[in-house]
């Protein structure tokens, strides 16, 4: 769980996270087209993700597509938020979304 939280810890990586959520199986190349950084950084970020199995690639020829795979974030979630009432939790979250549009 400490690579989970190591992986999860970068704004990158999560922004990674994030655009494989939105579309999954995307190559290296349209991941690297947003990211206002080297394509060998965007590996390195990657790389962090894969051993941490957040994120899993599968070779189509000669293209390697990233998968995200959320179990591990799960696993995360079960741990340390099903130890709380889920339903308090899910309340908080509500009202901070909530307050933090009304701020805008």
């Amino acid at each position: 769980m400490d690579a989970v939280f190591k992986a999860l810890a970068d704004p990158t990586r999560r922004r990674l996270l994030d655009r494989l959520q939105a579309r999954n199986g995307q190559t290296l190349s349209e991941l690297c087209e947003e990211m206002e950084m080297s394509r060998q950084a965007v590996t390195k970020h990657l790389v962090l993700l894969e051993e941490a199995n957040l994120v899993a690639t599968q070779w189509r020829g000669r293209e390697k597509l990233h998968f995200l795979n959320p179990v591990p974030i799960n696993e995360i979630a079960d741990r340390w938020i099903g130890k709380y009432e889920r339903h308090r939790v899910r309340a908080l979250a509500d009202l901070k979304r909530r307050l933090e549009r009304e701020d805008k």
